[in-house]
């Protein structure tokens, strides 16, 4: 009895009726999904048991900073830069079932959003459930069951797997001619390398619209004399700086430093191109018992038998987004988190999180026939937008536009209430629909809140009452940016 007591309890061997569950990664994803696998009836009478794998010391995944120092993939652990803010306002942001505290700047830099998920995890009892320090080198299905190998040494056996790792870490380099050689001699690098505007030279390249494009882009025009942003579509974003000038999407670039657009110009003399082109999805711990199919799926109908396919763009086919339809392991035996862009993540994947408690408690609630027509209908408005090959359908996959996110959360939510499992039915809410829509002017709203000083006062006691308190607030900041941008159009 004293060896049994020694070892800890989540790595004992277990009664054969006990399902024992593997979450990789410790970040957003990973503590949703412990926060609701905790919170089930199956694992509070001990049917089930939780363990999540954390490569890094504490919770937070992407959100938790780290120095641009290479790991073993020749990447930094998370590309989050010193000014970095979030994209849209925290109550729409936030877990359903946790808001940020009272009086939070309606967009927090990262350092909240960071110190928000590390109480998250202590308030829902999670800690206990991590193991840190720990990555997972290889996971591989064995008759029936997983078998996972980690940093330490160990190989354990899980009856399910989720796949919360992240998709902000291995950086994606367009492929543009002349570009690897830039790589290569440092004159170009990737925004995860990027913590603060250092001087680069007089003129920089910034390629990538997104919002860590735009936000380098800016900070980068006040130590360089000429910033070029490579935009998709150049005309849709105004001008912020004299110094800052908008060009088309990067179609080449010489080793004299010049550098072509697809709008015909070109521009001479770059010092240094930073690329803020996105990131590849990455499960290197699959690969290693062929898992996973490392290529683009080719074109469907019909959907290639039995194999599950890791484009780097999307992860495919997946019923409902999160479980494998193939044939070397049950549909229900793993599930991916989180890999939707362009939507509220953190209440998706807490959504996410219980339709995986469903299909693992039961595995019938999954028909590979009304899942597959699921994928095969998704296809459809894709194509009808331009998407004509297999890899602009890859490209396209996990990019959820407008009411495309609200209907899939919904649609989880009702998934998850079968077989009396006490999931409360969550509704996305009208409000979060429509300030949702109106991200970009709320952000405007608030920088130039934040400028005047007047943000701490507009914030006082805010949040104190309920989330009612935020929805007032974003309502009232919307209003405030819609007069601004009226006052200035008329002067």
């Amino acid at each position: 009895m004293e060896i049994l007591s020694s070892v800890p309890l989540h790595l004992r061997r277990h009664d054969s009726r006990e399902k024992r569950i593997c979450i990789i990664g410790a970040g957003p994803g990973g503590l949703a999904a412990l926060k609701v696998i905790s919170e089930s009836a199956y694992f509070k009478s001990g049917k089930w048991s939780v363990i999540a794998y954390e490569t890094r010391e504490k919770v937070g995944g992407v959100w938790l900073p780290a120095p641009p120092v290479a790991d073993a993939y020749n990447a930094p652990i998370t590309p989050i830069y010193d000014s970095l803010t979030t994209n849209l306002p925290h109550p729409i942001m936030a877990y359903t079932s946790y808001s940020f505290p009272p009086e939070t700047p309606l967009f927090p830099p990262a350092r909240v959003v960071q110190t928000y998920l590390e109480s998250y995890a202590a308030y829902f009892n999670l800690m206990s459930l991590i193991k840190f320090d720990t990555t997972v080198l290889d996971v591989r299905w064995e008759s029936t069951q997983w078998t996972v190998t980690l940093s330490d040494g160990g190989h354990f056996a899980y009856d399910h797997l989720i796949v919360a790792n992240g998709h902000y870490h291995l950086p994606r380099i367009p492929e543009v001619p002349g570009l690897a050689d830039w790589v290569k001699n440092g004159r170009a690098s990737h925004s995860a390398w990027y913590r603060k505007p250092d001087f680069l030279g007089d003129k920089i390249l910034v390629v990538g619209s997104g919002p860590s494009g735009q936000d380098i882009a800016a900070e980068m025009c006040t130590v360089s004399s000429v910033v070029i942003h490579s935009v998709a579509t150049p005309g849709a974003t105004t001008n912020d700086a004299g110094n800052l000038i908008r060009r088309g999407r990067l179609i080449e670039v010489k080793a004299n430093g010049q550098v072509a657009f697809d709008d015909g110009t070109t521009e001479d003399n770059i010092d240094h191109c930073i690329l803020a082109t996105g990131f590849q999805m990455h499960f290197p711990f699959l690969e290693g018992a062929s898992m996973i199919n490392k290529n683009i799926p080719p074109d469907f109908p019909p959907l290639s038998p039995g194999e599950l396919f890791n484009s780097t763009y999307h992860v495919f086919p997946l019923a409902k987004h999160l479980f494998p339809l193939q044939a070397q392991y049950p549909i229900s035996s793993i599930a991916f988190m989180g890999l939707i862009i362009r939507v509220a993540p953190f209440p998706l994947m807490e959504a996410q999180a219980y339709a995986i408690v469903r299909a693992f408690s039961d595995p019938s609630s999954l028909d590979p026939i009304t899942e597959t027509v699921d994928i095969i209908t998704r296809a459809d408005p894709i194509r009808h937008t331009g998407a004509s090959t297999p890899l602009d359908i890859a490209k396209a996959w996990f990019r959820f536009d407008r009411e495309d996110q609200w209907d899939y959360r919904d649609a989880l939510y009702q998934f998850a209430q079968g077989m009396g499992s006490g999931t409360p039915l969550i509704k996305v809410t009208d409000w979060e629909k429509e300030l949702y829509d109106l991200k970009t002017e709320l952000r405007s709203g608030w920088e130039d809140l934040e400028k005047s000083g007047d943000s701490s006062e507009w914030l006082r006691d805010v949040g104190k009452n309920g989330v009612q308190d935020w929805v007032r607030l974003m309502y009232r900041v919307a209003e405030y940016a819609r007069s601004r941008k009226n006052l200035l159009e008329r002067l």
